[in-house]
Formats: C-alpha cells, sequence, structure tokens
C-alpha cells in the first residue's frame, strides 16, 4: 500500500536526524530520574499495567529498579521481560512542552550472590536512602532495565528515536571502573564534601542543599540532596578510571574560581 499522499509526495518524517544533544537530553533524564512509569504486560491477563517505579541507574545508564514479589509488575516482568519505561518530569505550563523519552527495556533479574548485586545496592541507595529499611527482604530483588531503544520528545517538534548504543555510557576499561567507583564516592562524600557541593551549587547551579555524590561514571556526576537530583557532564568522557581524579580536581578549581 502506498504511502504518498494525494499529490504523489511522501510524508514528511517527524523524526528528527539523531544529533549529539539529542543524546545528551536522553541520558540526562535517565541519569536524573528518580522514578519513573514502567509499563508491563500484566501476568495472566495479556493487558497492559503501568506503575510507578522508583530508579537509579548502573554504570552504564542502565536503569535499576527494586521491586517487591507483592507488587503486580514483578509478575509481569518475570512472566514477559519486554516492557518500556516513560522518564521526565513536567515543569511549568503545558506538561507536553516537556521533554520525555519511552525506553523499550528488556527487565533482567540480578541475582543476590552477584557481584552486580552488591553495586547495584550500593548505588541504588545512595539515590534512595530510606529503601535501606526493605533492601534486604527476601521478597525483593533489582533488576536491570536493559536498554534497546528510545523514542525522545524534546518537546513541541523534536522527536527523536535512539538506538541502544545512542543511550548507553562506554565503561571502556570496564573493571577498572567497576572496581574503583564505589570508594571513590565514599571517598569525595567523606573527605571532599565541600567539593561536592561546589559541583552542585555553582557548575550545576543548583539551590544550596546538603549536596552528595551518588555515583560516577567516565561521562560524568550523579549529585543528589533529599529528592532533588543533578547531572555533571564531564567535557568529554575519560577513556581510563586514572583520569577521574584530575577531572574532579580542575572541576573543583573551576567552581571556586567561578
Amino acid at each position: 500500500m502506498s504511502t504518498q499522499d494525494e499529490n504523489g509526495h511522501e510524508p514528511k518524517s517527524v523524526i528528527r536526524p539523531t544529533d549529539d544533544e539529542a543524546r545528551r537530553t536522553v541520558k540526562t533524564l535517565i541519569r536524573k530520574a528518580r522514578f519513573g512509569a514502567l509499563a508491563a504486560i500484566e501476568a495472566g491477563t495479556g493487558h497492559p499495567l503501568a506503575s510507578r517505579v522508583a530508579l537509579a541507574t548502573d554504570l552504564d545508564g542502565t536503569p535499576v529498579i527494586l521491586t517487591s514479589t507483592l507488587s503486580g509488575h514483578t509478575s509481569a516482568i518475570l512472566e514477559t521481560p519486554a516492557c518500556s519505561l516513560l522518564v521526565g518530569e513536567p515543569g511549568k505550563g503545558d506538561p507536553l512542552a516537556h521533554p520525555r523519552t519511552s525506553l523499550v527495556c528488556n527487565a533482567k533479574q540480578i541475582s543476590r550472590e552477584s557481584d552486580t548485586h552488591r553495586r547495584l545496592r550500593q548505588r541504588y541507595l545512595a539515590r534512595h536512602p530510606k529503601a535501606e529499611l526493605y533492601v534486604d527482604f527476601g521478597d525483593f530483588a533489582f533488576f536491570r532495565l536493559e536498554l534497546e531503544r528510545a523514542s525522545l520528545n524534546g518537546g513541541f517538534g523534536k522527536a527523536f528515536a535512539l538506538q541502544r548504543s545512542d543511550l548507553l555510557t562506554e565503561l571502556g576499561d570496564r573493571d577498572g571502573w567497576l572496581e574503583m567507583e564505589g570508594g571513590a564516592v565514599a571517598h569525595m562524600n567523606e573527605d571532599h564534601g565541600d567539593a561536592v557541593k561546589l559541583y552542585a551549587e555553582v557548575l550545576c547551579k543548583a539551590d544550596t542543599a546538603n549536596w552528595r555524590l551518588a555515583g560516577l561514571d567516565p561521562e560524568g556526576l550523579d549529585l543528589v540532596a533529599g529528592d532533588r537530583t543533578e547531572r555533571l557532564w564531564f567535557s568529554q568522557a575519560l577513556d581510563d578510571p586514572q583520569q577521574l581524579r584530575p577531572i574532579l580536581v580542575e572541576l573543583a578549581q573551576t567552581a571556586r574560581a567561578g
């Protein structure tokens, strides 16, 4: 069947070519999200089921949820791992004028005995400290929502279709980053809280608050203060974990000078 209009013209695509700004927008939406809307297929019925879930991210930017077997969306993603996640919060005015992205995912449950579980537990609690009350209950489990592609609506007339490679952070020396990240975050919070505060309030122009470092990766820093989040992007992605320290020193010097 022809898709041409009555004048024989092909319809103009509403999807814009993917560029670096679109990639940065989606990654920022994912990294800053404290919660999102998870859409899954309800177990046993085949009906769509939407639930609000609290979110964190893994080192590579993969969304992470912690969920109980008592939740309907847990049985849904266990039976049908294919799901989607909507992130992006409305601000003032028309809610449809603000950026949001729909992420097409496959849910993967994480074994409690794995190194991945220990890493996700640490990163999740950095974002949601009150979850420490129940994170170790036997009926709770972490899921990585493995990204396949995304649809970005950056506002009116700004639609993009992004692929997996557009969404994830390349880790390079993966083992090096995995080994270093937890200790580096703890060190910054314990010994360099003044620098973390400067990152948020000067470089990210955030309000004054008790800012802490929640996570870091080759592309930037995740900062939190209560229910507020900020993302500080490096000027360019790091290839080696050894490059991190001088970058953090440089950012602190820039903030103090500014």
